[in-house]
């Protein structure tokens, strides 16, 4: 079983986009090429044809850049809500924030949570209304644990 840390889920929500933002840039750089040559030789329409080529290449490119903009917003949007989770199970147990971890780096229904000092597991029960939640005392079957900080 995995358990994160709070230092872990606010440090690790960005991802490296700097591929797609390159191959972005040449598609760019393709189609405006491609249509200067054709407005150089309109009888050449190969130019014309690998313009359009280039222009959906970045129209792809850009979709999926879009795709992984939301779905980046949506997981801090998630990650913001363990935040103040994690705070609220310290403050109520006596402990660091570092010694609780989450099987999850979101908040959801279900997920365990481990007070490591006290070597004790939780499992979560959110209300309806996500501001309030119960624990129940959970026993793992696994002891194997990896924590990733």
């Amino acid at each position: 079983m995995t358990f994160y840390t709070m230092k872990y889920i606010q440090n690790n929500q960005n991802t490296n986009q700097a591929v797609l933002y390159a191959l972005m840039l040449v598609a760019a750089l393709a189609m405006i090429i491609f249509a200067l040559l054709y407005l150089h030789n309109r009888f050449a329409t190969k130019y014309r044809d690998l313009g359009i080529i280039a222009l959906l290449f970045l129209l792809l490119f850009a979709g999926t850049q879009y795709e992984k903009y939301v779905q980046l917003n949506t997981q801090k949007s998630q990650a913001i809500q363990i935040v103040p989770f994690i705070k609220s199970i310290a403050k109520d147990e006596n402990v660091s924030t570092s010694d609780v971890l989450v099987s999850s780096t979101v908040l959801t229904n279900g997920m365990i949570v481990r007070v490591d000092s006290k070597n004790i597991d939780y499992q979560l029960n959110l209300n309806d209304d996500r501001n309030t939640y119960t624990l129940t005392q959970a026993h793992v079957i696994d002891h194997k644990v990896e924590v990733i900080k």
